[in-house]
C-alpha cells in the first residue's frame, strides 16, 4: 500500500511550529540581508533598502580597517580570555549546585535556594550597574565608606584595572548561574530513581552515586551546553562589559570586548565598519560551533548536536 505523504498529525505539528518559524524568518533570516552593509560605505539616503542599494560598494575595505586597528588584537584577546573562564565556570558551578540542590531532602528549602539563585537572571544590567555604583562610588560608595571608617584610604575602583577581571567574571556567574542550574536540575530530576535504589542496595556511597550514575547520565546535556557555550566564545555580554564598568576610559584595556568595540564603531565611525566586525564575529562563531561539534562527534557520536 502507498504510504500517505501528509497526515493529520503533520498538519497539527506544522501549525504548532508556525509561530516559531515566522519568528525565525522575521528576526533571523530576513535581517541577513543587512550583511551587505559590511561591504558598502553605508550612507542613509531615504529608507533602509534604498540606503543599502544606493550606498557605494567598497568590497573588503571595512574589513581591512578592522584588522589595521591598533587595538583589535587586544579586544580579541579580552573576548577570548573572559569567555574561556566564563565557559569553564558556567559549566562546573551550575552542575555542582544542581547536584547539591537535588540531594536536599527538604524540598521547600530546595525551592527557596532555586528562587534565590534564579532571581538575578531577571535583573537588567542597567539596574545591576546602579547597584554596583552604589557600592564602588568614590565619594559615597558603601565600600569606600567602610574603608574610611576602618582608617584606610578610599580607592578609585573605576580606575583599578587589576580588580575588574575577577569581578566581571564573578558578576557573570552571579547573574547567569541560576538559569544554567535549572537546566541541569531538570535533567537530574528526569533520571530513573530505581537506578539509585539499586546502587544503594549494592552499597554505593553518595559520592559513588554522583560520579557513577548522575554525571554519566547527564553527559549529553552537559556536552550540549558546552558546545553552545563554545559557539559564543567570540561574543560577550554587552551589558556586563559596558554597563558595569560604566564605560570608564581608565579600564579600556581590561573591559573592551568585540561587542563593545562594535558599539563604539557605530558611534565614532560608519555603520559599514561596525557591520564588518559583527559579520566576522558571526562567521567565527559559526566555524567554532561546527568545529567543536565535529570534535565531540569524533570522541562521542551520541553527544554531538548534529
Amino acid at each position: 500500500m502507498k504510504k500517505r505523504r501528509w497526515s493529520k498529525d503533520d498538519t497539527q505539528f506544522s501549525l504548532l511550529a508556525l509561530p516559531t518559524t515566522l519568528w525565525f524568518m522575521l528576526f533571523c533570516y530576513f535581517p541577513m540581508f543587512g550583511a551587505l552593509i559590511a561591504f558598502k560605505d553605508y550612507r542613509i539616503s531615504g529608507g533602509f533598502l534604498k540606503s543599502i542599494i544606493s550606498s557605494k560598494w567598497v568590497g573588503f575595505q571595512n574589513f581591512k580597517f578592522l584588522f589595521t586597528n591598533r587595538d583589535i588584537w587586544m579586544i580579541i584577546r579580552n573576548t577570548l580570555a573572559y569567555n574561556s573562564v566564563i565557559i569553564v565556570c558556567g559549566l562546573v558551578l551550575p552542575v555542582t549546585l544542581a547536584i547539591i540542590i537535588s540531594e536536599l531532602w527538604n524540598k521547600k528549602m530546595a525551592k527557596m535556594y532555586q528562587t534565590i539563585l534564579f532571581f538575578p537572571y531577571f535583573l537588567s544590567w542597567v539596574v545591576v550597574s546602579a547597584l554596583v555604583w552604589s557600592f564602588l562610588c568614590y565619594d559615597m560608595g558603601i565600600v569606600n565608606t567602610l574603608l574610611e571608617s576602618a582608617g584606610q584610604k578610599a580607592k578609585l575602583w573605576y580606575m583599578e584595572t587589576k580588580f575588574w577581571p575577577p569581578f566581571l567574571i564573578f558578576m557573570s556567574q552571579w547573574k547567569g548561574l541560576g538559569y544554567s542550574m535549572v537546566v541541569y536540575l531538570a535533567s537530574i530530576t528526569s533520571l530513573d530513581k530505581t537506578i539509585y535504589e539499586a546502587a544503594v542496595i549494592d552499597g554505593a556511597t553518595k559520592w559513588q552515586q554522583i560520579t557513577r550514575i548522575t554525571l554519566p547520565m547527564m553527559k549529553t546535556v552537559i556536552v550540549l551546553m558546552f558546545i553552545m557555550s563554545v559557539g559564543r566564545i567570540f561574543y560577550s555580554d554587552f551589558g556586563l562589559f559596558f554597563q558595569i564598568p560604566r564605560d570608564s576610559n581608565s579600564l579600556y584595556t581590561t573591559v573592551y570586548t568585540i561587542d563593545v568595540f562594535v558599539y563604539k564603531q557605530l558611534k565614532i565611525s560608519t555603520a559599514g565598519m561596525a557591520s564588518a566586525a559583527a559579520l566576522l564575529q558571526a562567521a567565527a562563531a559559526c566555524v567554532t560551533i561546527l568545529l567543536t561539534n565535529w570534535i565531540v562527534r569524533k570522541v562521542d557520536e551520541e553527544s554531538a548536536m548534529i
